[in-house]
């Protein structure tokens, strides 16, 4: 039995979703993998079934699906997958795309800083060491940049990359925040889920990484994601005024 989940949700990722698996599954650390897809038309859930014959023995389950649905956004996706992992006895959990953007081999590098060196988050950084994006537009690097900057700014959070959607969280981290009162569903929630790790006094660090745009499928980004970062940032922030945190 692995102690460490990788969640990834999915939605039209017929194209990534049996190699990022593949690739998940033949780390040098034993992960297990969840999938969690939102009813994607283009058939990905019922790739993962065929994997899941390959992976899964009766002593143990290494792939898992959920299938929901409809497309209900990936903050709701990520608190559904955080509940599973602490119902079924996982330590440490990770998030990772499905599009390769994260590269599955520094999936070990995230856990290692947990489990080794004691943190309580690692988080996948694209600009604790300048900044390390391939195949991005010039401005899309800049808003993404800027929007941690701006994130820094306004909450006080001591971490270059508040955007991240690579990260490892020790379970006791997900037990201690209460999950269902997180706010957002979408780009504000990987924010809102390292301001309240950091509210709560959990040791976090940042583990350098390359993120790669994807090369096939559709991103998922939009203006309205945008939106929800930039406003949902100041009502976060205003709401962390009048909340306990012990």
């Amino acid at each position: 039995m692995s102690n460490a989940l990788v969640i990834v949700p999915t939605y039209n990722e017929k194209e990534n979703i049996v190699k990022i698996i593949q690739a998940a599954l033949a780390q040098p650390k034993d992960f297990h993998v969840l999938i969690i897809d939102d009813n994607s038309p283009d058939g990905t859930a019922s790739l993962v079934k065929d994997l899941q014959i390959t992976y899964n023995t009766p002593n143990e389950t290494k792939l898992h699906l959920k299938q929901r649905p409809e497309k209900l956004g990936l903050g709701t996706a990520y608190i559904e997958g955080f509940h599973f992992a602490i119902q079924n006895g996982y330590d440490y959990v990770l998030e990772m795309d499905a599009d390769f953007s994260h590269d599955p081999r520094d999936l070990n590098r995230l856990y290692l800083a947990c489990a080794e060196d004691g943190f309580d988050l690692a988080v996948g950084s694209r600009y604790s060491t300048g900044v390390n994006v391939v195949n991005w537009s010039m401005s899309r690097v800049l808003l993404s940049y800027f929007a941690s900057r701006y994130v820094r700014l306004i909450t006080g959070i001591p971490i270059h990359d508040t955007t991240a959607g690579f990260v490892c969280y020790r379970k006791q981290v997900l037990e201690k925040i209460q999950l269902d009162r997180v706010k957002f569903v979408g780009y504000a929630f990987q924010i809102e889920m390292k301001f309240l790790t950091w509210k709560y006094g959990f040791k976090i660090t940042e583990v350098p990484i390359i993120f790669t745009d994807r090369v096939l499928g559709q991103s998922k980004m939009s203006v309205g994601i945008f939106k929800e970062g930039f406003l949902g940032v100041i009502q976060m922030t205003v709401r962390g005024w009048f909340r306990k945190f012990d």
